[in-house]
């Protein structure tokens, strides 16, 4: 009686061994493209400069800088809302580059990235 399914001879045929290797490559270009974006810092300001905050390519809050004259004691409502719209505008740097970075790997596939959270 005759073996059901797989490939003649038990290997593999050509194409799908060269797309196998293919998908291997891709893989292993991603995972650098990613150790690669989690040493990248990226940094926004907010309120004209007057607070700038460094995230990593990982979305670690590297640093916060505020310039002393927006410190008002009696409007820290303010202050709260111009660090939160600069780390807000670096991690969305950083979500940019990241998908940038993915598209060269999908070629326009539509949107693959997005389904991989944790890659980027």
């Amino acid at each position: 009686m005759a073996k059901r399914g797989g490939f003649p001879g038990g290997g593999m045929p050509g194409n799908m061994a060269n797309l196998m290797k293919q998908a291997q490559k891709m893989q292993r270009q991603m995972e650098e493209q990613a150790k690669e974006m989690e040493t990248k810092e990226f940094t926004a300001t907010a309120g004209g400069g007057a607070v700038e905050a460094t995230v990593s390519g990982a979305k670690k809050v590297l640093s916060v800088k505020v310039d002393p004259d927006v410190m008002d004691p009696d409007d820290t409502e303010m202050l709260e809302d111009l660090i939160v719209a600069a780390v807000n505008e670096a991690l969305e740097k950083v979500d940019a580059e990241s998908a940038s970075a993915m598209s060269k790997f999908t070629g326009g596939m539509g949107g693959l990235g997005g389904g991989m959270p944790g890659l980027f």
